[in-house]
């Protein structure tokens, strides 16, 4: 069984180019990302991780750690970071987790429990190592996805959807379809019109069952 939206995390022990830790002592009471990839040195996921880099600032703001995860050891993910900090023009200072042994990949459901690596391994021998898990302050898994070898992920959106979530939390809403910051949300069913309107002052009933209020600035 894969992890499922509020699950906990596994707290694994990793070893990453930047020392050994537990998943959940290095969350600590932040929101966290972990961006995986099938193997170092591949065109794609230097990309990305490039954009993660580029993204450090925007990561900051929201409090939010990232972290790595490719199946090859340290010392390729030290000589990969030259790589992604030539791609990207600036420091790629997040963690990559070394996982070699496939224990990572394997308990976030990202590989059959039966694959290995073997020896000479391609990328194709896990191309399903490309996924996204935002996971919460509480170690509890909020969004994943997983994208194919040829696509790049779009990181406006994984942006987007982390301030939906941390929106969601700290309000008590839902967010609408393409929804950015600043805009109308949705107000939770369990919210009665009396209270909604005590709370955001104004709601307007679009159905019965979608009232969207604008929260304060």
């Amino acid at each position: 069984m894969g992890l499922r939206i509020n699950d906990t995390i596994p707290n694994l022990t990793v070893e990453t180019d930047q020392g050994t830790f537990t998943l959940h002592d290095w969350i600590d009471d932040s929101w966290a990302i972990m961006f995986s990839h099938p193997k170092d040195f591949t065109p794609v996921c230097t990309t990305e991780f490039g954009a993660v880099a580029l993204l450090a600032d925007e990561w900051n703001a929201r409090g939010t750690k990232v972290i790595g995860i490719s199946v090859d050891g340290v010392e390729d993910h030290k000589k990969w970071k030259t790589d992604i900090e030539s791609f990207s023009g600036t420091k790629a200072g997040f963690p990559i987790i070394a996982d070699d042994g496939l224990n990572v990949a394997k308990a976030f459901d990202m590989l059959p429990s039966e694959a290995y690596m073997p020896d000479g391994r391609t990328p194709a021998d896990s191309a399903t190592v490309r996924a996204v898990f935002i996971i919460g302050p509480d170690k509890k898994l909020k969004l994943s996805m997983t994208y194919p070898m040829n696509v790049g992920r779009n990181f406006a959106e994984i942006l987007r959807a982390l301030d939906a979530l941390q929106t969601a939390a700290h309000e008590n809403v839902a967010t609408p379809a393409n929804w950015t910051v600043g805009q109308d949300v949705v107000v939770p069913s369990n919210v009665s019109d009396e209270d909604a309107i005590a709370k955001y002052g104004a709601i307007e009933t679009i159905l019965p069952y979608l009232r969207m209020a604008k929260l304060s600035t």
